[in-house]
């Protein structure tokens, strides 16, 4: 029987809508799911989920004063910084004016399809869980890895795609 805190146990990484049912919040997931090529609304859930979790800790910043605020703002600037999502000069202000599209644009088959290396959003897909991206030195086959800040010039298509 697996316990609470074994690495092997699986967790949701994601939140579920409180209104699951409204017509505009519907429409807006739909839209987002065609355009990001996404598999199904739980990827777009949990891309809402990172952002809330990063949203949160800037909202907390706020309450703080002196060394222990500039500290943990630098920390979540750095951390942001590094993903992509703000420039190095940002504040905490410019973290909660973070949308879903901006974590969506850092994902791997979103990266792909816009340098070039696909013909569709939902062919970079493919490539991706085949195996056939590389980032780096690393093949990586999940299309929803978030591309830190500086790598997007290092991700190109393994050998074996190019020689067919």
């Amino acid at each position: 029987m697996k316990k609470l805190g074994d690495p092997k146990r699986q967790r949701k990484k994601y939140e579920t809508p409180k209104q699951p049912w409204r017509v505009e919040r519907l429409d807006e997931e739909l839209r987002l799911v065609g355009e990001y090529g996404l598999r199904n609304k739980r990827e777009l859930w949990r891309a809402q989920s990172t952002l809330r979790k990063y949203r949160k800790i800037a909202r907390e910043l706020f309450v703080l004063r002196g060394e222990e605020r500039k500290l943990k703002e630098g920390i979540l600037i750095g951390k942001l910084y590094g993903m992509g999502l703000i420039d190095e000069s940002s504040t905490a202000d410019d973290v909660l004016k973070l949308t879903v599209r901006d974590v969506l644009e850092r994902r791997l088959q979103t990266v792909v399809y816009k340098l070039g290396h696909a013909k569709s959003i939902y062919h970079a897909r493919q490539l991706i869980a085949h195996g056939h991206v590389v980032v780096g030195d690393r093949k990586v086959t999940s299309p929803g890895y978030l591309v830190p800040r500086g790598m997007e010039g290092s991700i190109r298509l393994s050998i074996a795609t190019a020689a067919s």
